[in-house]
C-alpha cells in the first residue's frame, strides 16, 4: 500500500485530479470534506472555535458558519492561524484513522489536502504530487466555482502558501493551466501512475 499526498492551491484543480487518480482503484482521503464534518459535528472543536471567535461564526443548529469564519481569517493572517491551530489536530487525527482503516483494502491511497505541507501530512507520504495553475486561472476558475468578489478571492488566494514554496516537497508536479485539456491531465496522471 502507498500514500500520495496532493497538494496545490485554491482553483489548481486538485478535485478533478484526485477523481482521475480515484477511477484507477484509488481511495481518496479528502481533507476538507473531514474538516467540513469536524465543523458540523466535533462538538469540542467547535467550542474552541465559539471561545476564540464569538457566536456570529455559530448558526442556530450550533455548526461552524464557514463563510462567515471565512469573511474573518481570509483577511486576517494570525486570525488563520488561530483557526488552524485548533482544527488541524483534530483534521490530522481523522486522516491517520482513515489511513490505517483502509490500509489493507487498497493499494493506493491519496490524501487530497491544501495544507499538506504546513501540517506535516507530506510526512504520512510516500508520494507527493503537487498541482501547479497560475494564478489568473486560479481567480477565474474560483469566481465561476464560488460565490464570491474578485477581492475575496484575491485575498484568500495571497494567504495561502504559494507554489514556490511548497513545490521543493515534490516528487512529481502536474500541470492544471486552463491550456491543458481533460485528456492530457489524464495522460499525465497515468504516466506518473505508471511509474510509481
Amino acid at each position: 500500500m502507498k500514500v500520495i499526498g496532493l497538494t496545490g492551491g485554491s482553483g489548481t484543480g486538485k478535485t478533478l485530479i484526485s477523481e482521475i487518480i480515484s477511477e484507477y482503484g484509488a481511495f481518496i482521503i479528502n481533507a476538507d470534506d473531514i474538516a467540513h464534518q469536524n465543523l458540523m459535528y466535533n462538538n469540542e472543536m467547535i467550542n474552541k472555535i465559539k471561545k476564540s471567535f464569538g457566536l456570529n461564526v455559530i448558526e442556530e443548529n450550533g455548526f461552524v458558519n464557514r463563510k462567515e469564519l471565512g469573511k474573518i481569517v481570509f483577511k486576517d493572517k494570525l486570525k488563520l492561524e488561530e483557526l488552524n491551530n485548533i482544527t488541524h489536530y483534530y483534521i490530522i487525527e481523522d486522516i491517520k484513522k482513515t489511513i490505517e482503516n483502509n490500509k489493507n483494502k487498497f493499494e493506493l491511497i491519496v490524501i487530497d489536502a491544501p495544507l499538506l505541507i504546513e501540517t506535516n501530512l507530506h510526512k504520512l507520504c510516500d508520494y507527493i504530487f503537487i498541482v501547479y495553475a497560475d494564478f489568473n486561472t486560479r481567480v477565474e476558475r474560483l469566481l465561476k466555482r464560488d460565490n464570491k468578489s474578485r477581492d475575496e478571492i484575491i485575498n484568500r488566494l495571497n494567504s495561502q502558501t504559494s507554489f514556490e514554496e511548497i513545490k521543493k516537497y515534490a516528487d512529481f508536479i502536474i500541470e492544471n493551466n486552463n491550456n491543458i485539456t481533460l485528456k492530457e491531465l489524464q495522460e499525465q496522471i497515468i504516466k506518473l501512475l505508471d511509474n510509481l
